[in-house]
């Protein structure tokens, strides 16, 4: 099956799974419009505003990169509507979004998914059951993220979604939007550490919810490709971008020993 983006060579490829190293912009014009099944999108927070937080019980700053820099409103929405958009372009009539966030950002994503044509379907919230301390103890513990999921608005196509399974893996009953788990383990860093890295069964539940096997997913910030990791195992196709290349190896050396 060729699931490329076209005219681009891969640094990475196997029988399933395609790395890009590169700007997510350039790369997502270069990809067939409409052949994307699924997309998961985990984007910069713009957390980084040399604030401190705790990690493995010690103070660290909160800063991961430039990628990751405080920006205007204005320009983090410009941002966030100009890769909404370029997303929208590939992704299949009857396909879906999912984009993780925090309330850095989740508002802006959430009105740039209207503003560009999408419908939301569920606001999942991720709730961690070890968040870190709130050191500053000038507001209440963050605990919770928040998963956008969408589809286009425009398209009369029902979206994809497995409902009978989501609903054997909750034990019989209808899964609800707040979902709850740990963070991303230790033994899932082995082979490097990623900053926003997601755990594997946040993963699992979206792309088993939204795909089915042989689907192409795409991660436009694939950071250290969890979600490759999940679509090869179970087997999905992957299209993984980022513009670090430290950590498009890390993506590699997971996927590889999946």
């Amino acid at each position: 099956m060729n699931f490329k983006i076209t005219r681009t060579k891969p640094y990475y490829e196997t029988d399933q799974t395609q790395l890009y190293l590169g700007d997510t912009f350039e790369l997502l014009s270069k990809c067939k419009k409409e052949s994307i099944d699924m997309i998961f999108a985990d984007p910069p927070y713009f957390l980084s505003n040399d604030g401190i937080t705790c990690q493995a019980g010690k103070m660290v700053s909160v800063n991961k990169g430039a990628w990751d820099k405080a920006y205007s409103f204005e320009d983090k929405h410009k941002f966030n509507r100009k890769w909404i958009r370029a997303c929208k372009r590939v992704l299949k009539p009857n396909g879906t979004i999912w984009i993780s966030g925090t309330l850095h950002n989740i508002y802006s994503i959430g009105t740039a998914l209207e503003q560009e044509g999408f419908k939301i379907l569920n606001n999942i919230i991720w709730q961690k059951t070890n968040p870190p301390p709130n050191l500053a103890c000038k507001c209440f513990t963050h605990s919770t993220e928040t998963i956008l999921w969408a589809r286009k608005d425009e398209n009369k196509a029902r979206q994809l979604f497995n409902y009978q399974l989501m609903k054997e893996l909750n034990g019989g009953k209808q899964m609800k939007d707040v979902w709850t788990g740990a963070l991303t383990s230790k033994k899932e860093k082995e082979y490097g550490k990623h900053p926003t890295q997601k755990p594997k069964y946040l993963l699992e539940r979206i792309i088993l919810a939204s795909t089915n096997e042989g689907d192409i997913v795409l991660d436009p910030f694939c950071g250290s490709s969890t979600t490759g990791v999940v679509a090869k195992e179970l087997n999905r196709f992957y299209i993984g971008i980022d513009n670090n290349e430290e950590y498009i190896n890390l993506s590699k050396r997971r996927i590889e020993n999946a």
